[in-house]
């Protein structure tokens, strides 16, 4: 059951729609567009234990998403040229960016065919080891492994997971202590908490991310931009600076290795304030990206032509699938106001 801040958002999410203000913001707004985060998009509604349901939408209300901005006069856009528009004397027509990361393979199979039939550029961010199937969806695992136990035991914790309560309370506790780690200690943690349970990480990492093959689709694709996302899917603020560096060239470079192109456009794993700063976007502009994009939740303004290395995204998440609440979530003035919020910075995968 999802607690009172929750809630709250969706209160104001429909007081904010129902007094129709939104649009009246986003008239006297000087935001230039929006660039929309995804992760999964999956047609079954997640189990009744799902924390990670934050991650996933629907093949329907993506297709509406895309449809409704047009509606309300967004542009869908690719990020080459959000960038032009950023950087533009005149504002031109509002954008939007669509883009997903970790390169799941829901996002071959329902996001795709809805992308095409609808003409809408995308950029998809592509952490490597997850492609070479040697990667750790650790917070997937994580689910996965505490919705099956009546009882786990982490480290010297041994933590009740019989009832949904239980499961809930065990997987933020063990979560919360895993974000802390910085790579390599987290993989070696969750390696050994999965161990215990028998759970194949590697398997399960093969069952989750496309492979190169499927993601050549992509790579081919005109209405694809491919990004980079580290190779392990590391929250860059907590390694050093040459192992946070290292990370995002070679997920780089072995991009350009598989396609022939280096990617120009980059995600910040995790991307709060917590999990990348002003070390990690001096970087994406030393290595001469283009864009790098977080999760701090914000509108694209033209004061953004000189931060274009901390790029700030509105989460389409699996919280907020009410079709009346587009019209807020297209409202980047109003999200630029919530990164004032320190309660926001903790991040998403």
């Amino acid at each position: 059951m999802r607690g009172w801040r929750y809630r709250a958002f969706a209160a104001a999410f429909d007081l904010l729609w129902a007094s129709q203000i939104t649009h009246l913001i986003r008239r006297a707004s000087s935001c230039r567009g929006i660039i929309f985060t995804l992760h999964r998009v999956l047609p079954d509604p997640p189990a009744a234990f799902s924390p990670n349901d934050i991650l996933q939408v629907t093949p329907d209300y993506l297709d509406y998403v895309i449809s409704r901005v047009r509606a309300l006069g967004f542009e869908t856009v690719s990020l080459d040229e959000a960038v032009v528009r950023i950087g533009a004397p005149r504002p031109q027509r509002p954008f939007v960016s669509f883009t997903f990361d970790d390169a799941y393979r829901d996002t071959l199979v329902h996001a795709l065919p809805i992308l095409r039939r609808q003409r809408c550029p995308f950029t998809l961010y592509v952490p490597t080891a997850f492609v070479d199937g040697v990667g750790q969806v650790w917070w997937q695992a994580l689910e996965d492994i505490v919705a099956a136990q009546p009882h786990v035991r982490f480290g010297s914790d041994e933590l009740p997971s019989a009832t949904h309560q239980e499961k809930g309370a065990a997987f933020a506790a063990i979560y919360a202590h895993l974000r802390s780690l910085p790579e390599p200690r987290r993989a070696e943690a969750m390696a050994a908490f999965a161990e215990g349970y028998g759970f194949d990480l590697t398997a399960h990492c093969r069952s989750l991310i496309m492979d190169w093959g499927a993601l050549a689709t992509f790579a081919e694709e005109p209405l694809c931009t491919l990004g980079a996302h580290t190779v392990n899917h590391a929250e860059l603020a907590l390694l050093s600076a040459s192992e946070a560096r290292n990370e995002m060239a070679q997920s780089i470079a072995i991009l350009k290795a598989q396609f022939g192109r280096a990617p120009e456009h980059f995600s910040y794993p995790i991307g709060s304030a917590v999990a990348a700063g002003e070390r990690e976007y001096a970087m994406a502009e030393a290595l001469g990206l283009k864009t790098a994009v977080t999760t701090r939740p914000g509108g694209i303004y033209a004061r953004h032509k000189d931060r274009l290395t901390s790029l700030p995204r509105i989460s389409l998440n699996g919280l907020f699938q009410q079709r009346r609440h587009v019209e807020v979530l297209a409202t980047g003035a109003l999200f630029s106001l919530m990164d004032k919020d320190p309660a926001i910075s903790r991040g998403v995968p």
